[in-house]
């Protein structure tokens, strides 16, 4: 659900550390690994500059139409080279079907206009994740496979071009004010390091002679990184929720004498608990980047509220409650035109913030991202049988409720049967977990589950950390929504 930036140190892969600088690019005569033309570099700039200070607009109204101009662009420029969409040119965006995963997947050779082939993507992207050498492209496209969380993984395909527009605007959103005068007129680079699953030359598009990148592979784990992070003393840390909160705790320790000066939480739901640990860690606020396979979808602005990125990125709320509080994103990436993203459904839920940010970013402003729809609880109404809705955070404040389950618990639904984990294995801590869960039911006026404990099992550094999890509804065809 979430992602971002890359480079050397103890997480780089042996064979790219291998690689020198200078080396021909060997798999497809493509240039050398990460090289940039000068027409990228003056991209990136571009739309660095375009994205911070430019992007202004007097009201929504202002905004909503212009937006729908950059679309229409996009649909009649791009959509005919697409044999997928060729037959849809000329329509309005709301004619195109929705898609998701399986139908991209199912179509991805034509829905990309770079003739790209799913077996052959997917060929490269596998190679680059045995190897862990990512540097190699495809027909000088970046190519990657998505984390899996719920199964299938799923590929995508970026274009040098793309790269530099996804660098430009990354940086316009992420730095502070700070950092980014440093980067346009300071001696020293700007220092950021990065905690992924997988590197990518999208990615490692960022580094440069102003931005020292350096990508921290955690399939190694954390641990093993923490002297490069105190020797390079990044003023950027990007990391998973659960990373941070462990960086957290050497921090707080003392084992990790760092002092950056922004983090940033990526691919996963980041939680009160992990928030607050964070921040008490590190003595600032956490900001959230929501990227995914299918785009940059939303950041944190410098009044600490986390916006989509519709400068870039229609979005169509699928609306999950009639008080419309809570949605599904449609989305269309306006701003990729090699592997087309149009009125793609996401699986994850999303919350609206429910008082405006004074900050003046177009993005509408959103609570959070709360996770994906199978994380999503149900259970029947005790009085009309009808399934309702309980969403991540209405579990989450559940937990909160009941400290001794923290700092770590598991929730698995399978039907009426809910099975339970608490990090410590404590009696006294599972019961009081139970107890929480069963006043929420209460609350709501719904048949409670069985609750069944299960061993607890942590989540290796590389895996997405899911606390809540749908595996199974209970069975019945009526649903509605707490």
């Amino acid at each position: 659900m979430i992602t971002p930036l890359p480079s050397a140190g103890c997480a780089s892969s042996p064979q790219a550390e291998r690689r020198s600088p200078s080396c021909p690019r060997t798999a497809n005569g493509h240039g050398r690994p990460g090289s940039m033309r000068l027409a990228d570099t003056l991209r990136l700039g571009a739309y660095l500059a375009r994205t911070r200070w430019l992007l202004r607009f007097r009201n929504r109204a202002a905004f909503d139409d212009w937006q729908r101009r950059q679309v229409q662009r996009f649909l009649d420029k791009h959509l005919p080279l697409s044999p997928f969409y060729r037959d849809y040119a000329g329509q309005p965006l709301s004619a195109l079907p929705v898609i998701d995963k399986q139908t991209m997947l199912a179509r991805f050779d034509d829905m990309n206009t770079a003739g790209v082939s799913l077996d052959e993507a997917t060929r490269v992207a596998l190679a680059a994740e045995t190897t862990r050498d990512f540097a190699p492209e495809l027909r000088g496209m970046t190519v990657g496979l998505s984390s899996g969380t719920q199964g299938t993984r799923g590929v995508f395909l970026v274009a040098h071009e793309e790269r530099a527009r996804w660098a430009g605007i990354m940086m316009a959103r992420t730095l502070p004010n700070a950092l980014m005068r440093r980067l346009l007129i300071g001696a020293r680079p700007v220092k950021v390091a990065f905690f992924l699953r997988a590197n990518s030359n999208l990615y490692t598009t960022l580094k440069s002679r102003r931005v020292d990148f350096r990508f921290h592979d955690l399939l190694r784990g954390v641990d093993c990184h923490l002297p490069a992070l105190i020797e390079q003393q990044p003023d950027l840390v990007v990391a998973p929720a659960s990373i941070l909160a462990r960086l957290a705790q050497h921090a707080a320790n003392g084992a990790l004498p760092i002092r950056p000066q922004r983090i940033i939480s990526v691919a996963e739901v980041l939680e009160a608990d992990d928030k607050a640990r964070i921040e008490q860690a590190f003595g600032m606020n956490v900001h959230q980047l929501y990227q995914c396979t299918e785009g940059f979808l939303g950041y944190t602005c410098e009044a600490g509220v986390l916006h989509l990125n519709e400068e870039f990125v229609h979005i169509e709320p699928e609306w999950l409650d009639k008080e419309r509080t809570r949605f599904v994103p449609i989305v269309t990436d306006f701003s990729r035109t090699t592997q087309l993203i149009v009125r793609y459904r996401l699986d994850d839920v999303l919350r609206v913030r429910l008082t405006p940010c004074a900050c003046g970013a177009a993005g509408r402003a959103i609570e959070a991202v709360e996770g994906r729809c199978d994380d999503v609880l149900w259970l029947p109404g005790a009085h009309h049988g009808a399934l309702v809705a309980l969403y991540p955070d209405m579990v989450r404040q559940a937990v909160t409720s009941a400290p001794a389950a923290l700092p770590d618990y598991r929730i698995e639904q399978h039907g009426m049967a809910w099975r339970i984990a608490v990090a410590d294995e404590a009696e006294a801590s599972h019961a009081a977990l139970t107890a929480s869960l069963q006043r929420l039911a209460a609350r709501h006026a719904l048949t409670p589950p069985v609750f069944q404990r299960m061993p607890f099992a942590d989540t290796d550094a590389h895996v997405k950390r899911r606390r809540i999890r749908c595996v199974g509804r209970p069975a019945t065809n009526q649903e509605n929504h707490a």
